[in-house]
């Protein structure tokens, strides 16, 4: 079982950047592919990143390359989200979840377990 746990969420300005963590706790985490999701108010939960459980492969979503980067310190146990060039679109709570299996997938039914999430805010 893992436990997630994220922070570095905050109000921010356009332009600016900010770097989510996301700590867990348990033996499968460097065994797991891991990802961030991100639910903005009155949407749907969705796909920003994954990484694999050895960090050599990664996957970011369209609307977020070139801007942010998914990462992973196995050695801590923690996974990371470095967020540049934030725009107001990118308000959201973000989440991150533990995938299935090692290689991860951008699917939110994929993953097992998930933090409570950190709240990001962008203003114009």
């Amino acid at each position: 079982q893992v436990q997630l746990e994220e922070s570095g969420g905050g109000l921010v300005q356009g332009g600016d950047s900010l770097r989510l963590s996301c700590a867990a706790s348990g033996r499968t985490f460097g065994s797991s592919a891991m990802g961030w999701f991100r639910q903005a108010p009155g949407k749907e939960r969705e796909f920003v990143a994954v990484i694999s459980w050895s960090g050599s492969k990664t996957e970011h979503a369209d609307f977020v390359k070139g801007r942010f980067t998914i990462s992973r310190d196995n050695a801590k146990n923690t996974l990371y989200l470095q967020m540049n060039s934030l725009k107001p679109e990118d308000t959201a709570v973000y989440y991150c979840a533990a995938g299935r299996g090692p290689l991860g997938s951008s699917r939110s039914d994929e993953y097992d377990y998930w933090g409570q999430g950190t709240q990001v805010i962008v203003s114009s």
